[in-house]
């Protein structure tokens, strides 16, 4: 059985919850894709919590190939989706198309681009060129410089009307499915009603028709995580465990032991 397909996911809404989650390396997506998930997401989120930067601003087109090509590499089922990073898609129609065309070689089965109205003809041509969008409206983390911060979407009742102006606009351009982030449930409830594609939540509430994580909140691994994450484990505190463990055992001597090493073979007579 191969990845899930575009159909596949369409499916999904109405009948059954998308499960989707972020990873960014081969390691990790083999683990995510194991546990069963429908959708994995190679996202410019990696800027933060992989490398550290302050926003996904510095995000390139190299980075996402890269760690693209890896996540592809271990999944087997889930659709695997990547997001197309910051100045990547606005320029223009060709340079979309071409910058989501790199995304596909390396491995992607779709992508993700942010904003809604503004980008729609990106989306067009996008999909016109066979390859399958994901649009990404509500708080969008590459213009949280216009937005002023990376705050809550659809408070007011003008702004709900133009979160769902974005959605409709995606889903005419050709957007198979749409992530709703950190906007006000009920907006995104309508959105969901009134749209024929799936919506995918993160901090949107309980009535998408999925949720999307980033794996580094869901695992304990953030310093920082959101206040619509949920961690379900802490990793982070196995991994000082293990490491103050090893570290403990080489200064006393006691790693490596005799099972760890070997030995010159004995002389022949």
């Amino acid at each position: 059985m191969g990845r899930l397909t575009v159909r596949d996911i369409l499916k999904m809404k109405g009948s059954r919850k998308i499960v989707m989650i972020t990873a960014y390396d081969y390691p990790t997506a083999k683990l995510v894709d194991e546990a069963g998930v429908d959708m994995v997401l190679v996202g410019d989120s990696l800027g933060m919590v992989v490398y550290g930067f302050p926003s996904t601003h510095y995000v390139t087109m190299d980075m996402m190939v890269l760690h693209t090509s890896a996540v592809s590499r271990a999944v087997k089922r889930a659709m695997v989706v990547a997001d197309m990073p910051f100045l990547s898609y606005e320029h223009s129609r060709r340079e979309a198309v071409l910058n989501a065309g790199k995304l596909v070689r390396a491995g992607a089965d779709a992508v993700k681009l942010e904003g809604g109205v503004e980008i729609a003809d990106k989306v067009e041509a996008i999909v016109k060129a066979g390859i399958p969008v994901v649009g990404h409206i509500g708080l969008t983390p590459q213009r949280y410089l216009v937005l002023g911060g990376y705050r809550k979407r659809g408070k007011t009742v003008e702004d709900a009307k133009r979160i769902i102006e974005d959605a409709k606009a995606l889903e005419e351009a050709g957007a198979f499915a749409i992530v709703i982030e950190f906007t006000a449930e009920e907006v995104a409830a309508e959105i969901t009603r009134r749209l024929n594609i799936p919506t995918i939540c993160i901090g949107s509430g309980r009535y998408c028709d999925g949720q999307v994580l980033v794996l580094h909140d869901v695992i304990g691994l953030s310093e920082t995580p959101p206040p619509f994450a949920k961690r379900y484990a802490n990793v982070a505190k196995l991994i000082l465990e293990a490491v103050r463990s090893y570290a403990e055992e080489v200064r006393k001597g006691l790693f490596p032991s005799e099972e760890h090493v070997f030995h010159m073979e004995k002389k022949q007579s």
